[in-house]
């Protein structure tokens, strides 16, 4: 073992193990990195638990601690796993700069300086990347799904460890600063170590909004600027004889505080606290570098003489400030300090609405008004650079953020709307009678009201609390988007299984005041949104569009929003009711189907893809991901959700949220001007063909074993699924509407159990069936397509790839252990055998066709990752059998003990894989 040498009279170090002279550890190397964190957390670990030192390092197992200690044990193994983390995330940071240092940065792979490099390359014009730069929507979705372990007293822990290592990676250092330094790493691991990880109640909602909210404010608000600035550095490199305006594309939403589907703690009156929030954040985050601009700006008129048009302004804004005498005196002869002084006092009044003398701002579009006019006043006097580096990142933030932070989706599910609507409508006709659906009759209904002024009056009162919250959150959604036109969203109709669906929810927002006419001549004013989530609901997709389109109102509604139809797939349910392959493959034709429809109707598509963490709801490496969507369907934009633990792995330091952020819209520069025309995206008949086939045998094998008698049992007892309601990661209930049966379980919870108990099968359950069913039908030629198609089709490259990433980390021999807490020996040993079956297929035709004998050799970064923590979290896997064993053993009082080291083993593996659902 490594530990730290510090000072002579520091024994719990010393004696920990060998020592490392700080004096010459430069961290030059990844080993030195992860050697100094190993060290410090067994420092801390030596002088309150020294028996788990071996425990940390993996020479000794938590599953063989003295049942006293083994939470202190999973204690440890938890903040090594997230410490390792933090590690990788230095690792790759440093790795990215040394190659941007000895090559440029067109050799950091993802890079926007690398893509643009490539377009140039392949002689695009400066013309046609102007024109899909100046198109660019990026859209990443914060969302609260209950995934994300972490509270933000953790995530704050964790980033104050990140910044140190970032300061050790200086070498300006003395060996008496480094030393400091490492004191300073080593006693935040100490207080990280005494807070601990577990939630010890769940969250509510307004917790889950200030999560959200602590990315932007640590991280995004100040990361956004440099993102637009990379993509300026590399068109100015590559296209440098034409001027490009950039823009600010990205277009940040949430649905935290919005999303109701399933979730009863989100009311209107949630919504409208959570509106207020994002809104407030924004305010906030303007008053820092207002503030560092009322110390920076310090020009003075007894050396530069102002613009008339910049006086002007300047008066108008005292005035309205509040304070003019006050400002103008303090900062005499000092226009710009006193122009940025009466800014922050407007931004002030603002955010506290009515407090003060300030007149606030009645938009961000004012604000960013003002702003410009201060950095014209600067250009004019000739300090551009000034302008640029002070001013530039200020208004970009602004042009991004508003008054807002993120547009707030609200999402429902159908069967609520559709309940909801039934209730209005027995109000509105007199009989009370309303159509039975589906039906001709109830579809005739809806179409009628909505062309008609058909309304509800003073008969909503008699509706149910829940109708009543439902149209109260519609009339608030009207209300914000008046106040501020991004406050909202979209409207997300999840379950989206007819035209009816969508129909219903324009009427019921017609209900709610929404409409600009009361003739059944005017719009909308709300962006609705379906969401195409099973098998079946992606396959009826195109028909609903079809029929949808081709209703007047709707048409006129979309108007409002560049006639443009946002469409959302959902990677979740499809996966859990038909295996990856097969709902991987129906996503991509669903794309190229709903394309052709909006292509029919002249109206514009773009797609928002609702992915998670793990490879089984979409959650590929982004750039590789985005370039194996079908060619044509990105067009310049594209919405992604970032849920759970994927928001701090990608957002919770600087270095790497601005990695994230421009892999995703370079992939999305790349995809939208490549597409059509490379190689690996050309439509090739015969891969479709082949496709559909291996789909259609794939989810037969899935849906077989999710068929076999006892599979549910299985499924519960061999997993932790029902103790996951335990764990306190997130406000929203396990199961939708309170649904006891495997179809209405969430997605999220179905993922999490599989790779809790190391099955894993969500990722590669019926892919060597199906594999090896085709090439038994077409012998060699089979055999010779599939390696065409691995070689030359991007999209089945991916899945393969992921595939074999996905069985790397699956353990049946872990999974054998989890198998024997299922009761029925008949159940336990035919589910398992065909699991063991499908498995060992699996891995056979995989290496068939990549020609590979060891799995993951072709990754060895993950490989190697995944390897570092295999050894302690093996002992905590077989811990976690026995820990269930116990609990269960108990009914319905265990001991409070075994659940809290139960709920540590769940964390403990999240940690490790990197995700939960």
């Amino acid at each position: 073992m490594v530990s730290i040498r510090t000072v002579a009279e520091r024994p719990d170090v010393r004696e920990a193990g060998s020592v490392i002279d700080v004096a010459e550890l430069n961290l030059s190397s990844d080993g030195d990195v992860r050697g100094l964190l190993l060290a410090l957390v067994k420092s801390v670990a030596w002088t309150r638990a020294s028996g788990l030192l071996a425990v940390i390092d993996g020479s000794h197992s938590v599953d063989a601690l003295a049942v006293e200690t083994r939470i202190a044990g999973l204690q440890a193994l938890g903040i090594w796993f997230q410490i390792s983390a933090i590690a990788s995330e230095i690792i790759d940071m440093r790795s990215r700069r040394a190659l941007e240092r000895s090559r440029t940065a067109d050799a950091v792979v993802g890079s926007f300086s690398c893509v643009i490099g490539e377009l140039a390359r392949d002689g695009y014009s400066a013309e046609e990347i102007r024109s899909v730069v100046a198109a660019l929507r990026v859209g990443p979705t914060i969302t609260a799904h209950p995934t994300e372990t972490k509270r933000v007293t953790v995530l704050e822990s964790h980033r104050r460890i990140y910044r140190k290592l970032n300061d050790l990676e200086q070498e300006r250092w003395t060996p008496r600063e480094r030393m400091r330094l490492i004191d300073e790493l080593r006693s935040e691991i100490e207080i990280l170590w005494m807070t601990g990880e577990l939630r010890l109640e769940r969250p509510t909602v307004d917790r889950e909004v200030a999560w959200g909210l602590h990315f932007f404010s640590e991280v995004l608000f100040e990361v956004t600027p440099q993102l637009y600035d990379a993509l300026e550095h590399a068109l100015e490199r590559h296209y440098p004889q034409c001027e490009m305006d950039v823009g600010c594309f990205l277009r940040y939403s949430s649905w935290i505080g919005g999303d109701r589907d399933g979730h009863p703690y989100v009311t209107a009156a949630v919504t409208r606290a959570a509106l207020d929030e994002y809104r407030k954040a924004a305010l906030s985050s303007y008053e820092e570098p207002l503030g560092r601009l009322l110390i920076a700006l310090s020009a003075s008129t007894n050396v530069i003489v102002v613009p008339q048009s910049f006086s002007d302004a300047l008066a108008e804004l005292l005035r309205l400030s509040g304070d003019a005498d006050v400002i103008a005196q303090r900062n005499h002869d000092e226009p710009f300090r006193q122009y940025v002084a009466a800014l922050l006092a407007r931004i002030v009044a603002t955010r506290n609405s009515d407090q003060g003398h300030a007149v606030g701002y009645a938009n961000a579009a004012s604000f960013y008004k003002d702003l410009a006019v201060l950095s014209a006043a600067l250009e004019s006097l000739g300090s551009k650079t000034v302008a640029r580096r002070l001013l530039h990142p200020l208004l970009q933030r602004v042009a991004t953020f508003g008054f807002h932070t993120a547009s707030l989706d609200i999402r429902q599910n159908s069967t609520v709307t559709n309940r909801l609507l039934r209730e209005c409508l027995a109000l509105a006709d007199d009989a009370g009678v309303v159509p039975s659906g589906p039906s001709a009759a109830w579809s005739e209904r809806i179409r009628a009201a909505l062309r008609s002024p058909e309304c509800l009056g003073d008969r909503y009162i008699g509706l149910s609390d829940e109708g009543k919250d439902l149209l109260e959150l519609l009339a608030l959604v009207g209300i914000a988007r008046k106040r501020d036109p991004y406050a909202v969203g979209s409207l997300i109709l999840s379950m989206t299984q007819s035209v009816d669906d969508l129909l219903a929810v324009y009427l019921l927002a017609q209900f709610a005041g929404l409409s600009t006419a009361n003739d059944g001549s005017g719009t909308i004013g709300a962006r609705i949104v379906p969401l195409f989530e099973t098998i079946a609901d992606l396959r009826a997709a195109p028909e609903i569009l079809d029929q949808l389109f081709s209703n007047s109102l709707v048409r006129r509604s979309l108007r409002q929003f560049d006639n443009c139809q946002e469409i959302m797939l959902g990677y979740s349910d499809s996966n859990k009711d038909g295996g990856f392959l097969a709902s991987n493959w129906e996503l991509a034709k669903a794309q190229k189907e709903i394309r052709k429809i909006g292509e029919k109707h002249s109206i514009r598509i773009a797609f928002f893809h609702g992915r998670g963490g793990s490879v089984s709801r979409g959650g590929a490496p982004t750039a590789r991901a985005v370039a194996a969507q079908p060619a044509g369907t990105v067009g310049g934009s594209m919405r992604v959700t970032e849920q759970g633990e994927v928001v701090s792995a990608k957002f919770a330091n600087r270095g790497t949220a601005l990695h994230n952020l421009e892999t995703l819209s370079a992939s999305v520069l790349a995809h939208t001007l490549k597409s059509s025309t490379e190689g690996p995206q050309k439509h090739v008949p015969e891969f479709d063909e082949a496709m559909e086939a291996l789909a259609g045998m794939s989810l037969a094998a899935y849906s077989g074993l999710i068929a076999t008698a006892g599979f549910v049992a299985y499924f519960s007892q061999a997993s932790p699924v029902e103790e996951l309601a335990l764990l306190n990661i997130g406000s929203r209930p396990q199961r939708r509407f309170g649904a006891k049966q495997l179809a209405d379980l969430r997605a999220i919870p179905w993922v999490f159990a599989w790779s809790q108990n190391r099955h894993l099968i969500t990722g590669w359950y019926g892919i060597g069936s199906a594999l090896n069913s085709f090439v038994s039908v077409r012998g060699g030629q089979g055999r010779s397509l599939l390696h065409q198609m691995f070689e030359r089709f991007r999209f089945f490259r991916l899945i393969i790839d992921e595939v074999e990433k996905t069985l790397y980390q699956t353990d049946l021999g872990i999974g054998a252990l989890y198998a024997g807490l299922v009761e029925d020996q008949t159940v336990r040993e035919q589910v398992f055998a065909k699991i063991e079956c499908e498995h060992a297929l699996t891995v056979r035709m995989i290496r068939e066709i990549t020609g590979e004998v060891d799995l993951s050799h072709r990754f060895p970064a993950f490989r190697s990752r995944i390897g570092r923590l295999r050894p302690q979290l093996d002992g905590v896997h077989r811990l976690q059998v026995e820990l269930l064993g116990e609990v269960r053993s108990y009914g319905q009082n265990p001991p409070p003990r075994s659940v809290k080291a139960l709920l540590m083993s769940m964390n403990c593996i999240s940690a490790a894989l990197g995700w939960t659902g």
